[in-house]
C-alpha cells in the first residue's frame, strides 16, 4: 500500500476519533484501530480465559514493578503515524500517564501485550507485528491461548531495514515457561488455554 500524506493522515486520525466518540455511546462495546492506511472497527467480546489472562499478567507487571501501570483496553495512538491500536495491556511508567488524554502517546508504552481471540488472529496479530514497531512501542508480547499453539511469543528490538521498521527478535515459548519480557518476568503457567473444542 503507498504512504498516505499528511493530511490523509491527518483526516484518517480525526475520522477514527470520531468514530471512537460514537463507539462509546454504544451498548455493545467496540474498539477502533487503524492498520494499513484503513480504519478497523472491532466488537469487543473477550471471553473468560482471554480476560482471565490480561489479569493475570497485568498483576504480575505491576507487582515487579511498583513505577508502572498496565493499563487495559486503553487506546494508544503515534502522532507521528496516526497509528491507533487498543491492546489488551498497556504497560506504561506512571510519571509519563496524562489523565487528561483520549489515548496513551505510543511513544511513552513500555510494552504492549495481546491476548489472541480465539477468531480472527492470523490477520489481527500480522497488523500488529507490522504496526507497532514503526509507533516506537519496544516490546510487544503475544499470548496465544488457541488450544494448537499455547504460546507466549516476544518481539522486542524495533529497528529499521530493507523491510522497514521491523520486531528484529521473536522468542517463542510454552505456556507453563518463565518469560522475559523487557524488564519483567511472567510466569505462564497460570494462564488458561481456550477449551478445546472452541
Amino acid at each position: 500500500m503507498p504512504d498516505l500524506t499528511t493530511e490523509q493522515i491527518r483526516r484518517m486520525h480525526h475520522f477514527a476519533a470520531r468514530l471512537s466518540e460514537l463507539a462509546e455511546d454504544q451498548e455493545d462495546r467496540w474498539k477502533v484501530e487503524t492498520t494499513h492506511g484503513q480504519i478497523v472497527l472491532t466488537l469487543m467480546s473477550p471471553t473468560a480465559p482471554q480476560g482471565l489472562n490480561v489479569m493475570r499478567l497485568r498483576r504480575q507487571i505491576e507487582a515487579q514493578d511498583p513505577e508502572v501501570m498496565a493499563l487495559t483496553n486503553t487506546s494508544v495512538c503515534d502522532p507521528r503515524t496516526s497509528l491507533l491500536k487498543v491492546p489488551d495491556l498497556v504497560v506504561i511508567a506512571e510519571e509519563r500517564t496524562d489523565d487528561t488524554a483520549r489515548a496513551v502517546d505510543s511513544r511513552d508504552v513500555l510494552m504492549l501485550v495481546e491476548v489472541v481471540p480465539h477468531t480472527r488472529a492470523s490477520k489481527a496479530v500480522r497488523n500488529e507485528l507490522h504496526d507497532c514497531p514503526r509507533m516506537g512501542i519496544p516490546v510487544y508480547v503475544v499470548v496465544d491461548p488457541r488450544k494448537d499453539k499455547k504460546t507466549v511469543t516476544v518481539h522486542s528490538d524495533p529497528s529499521s531495514g530493507p523491510d522497514g521498521i521491523r520486531y528484529r527478535k521473536a522468542v517463542p515459548c510454552a505456556f507453563g515457561d518463565t518469560v522475559t519480557a523487557g524488564r519483567w518476568t511472567l510466569d505462564t503457567s497460570s494462564l488458561k488455554s481456550y477449551p478445546a473444542d472452541w
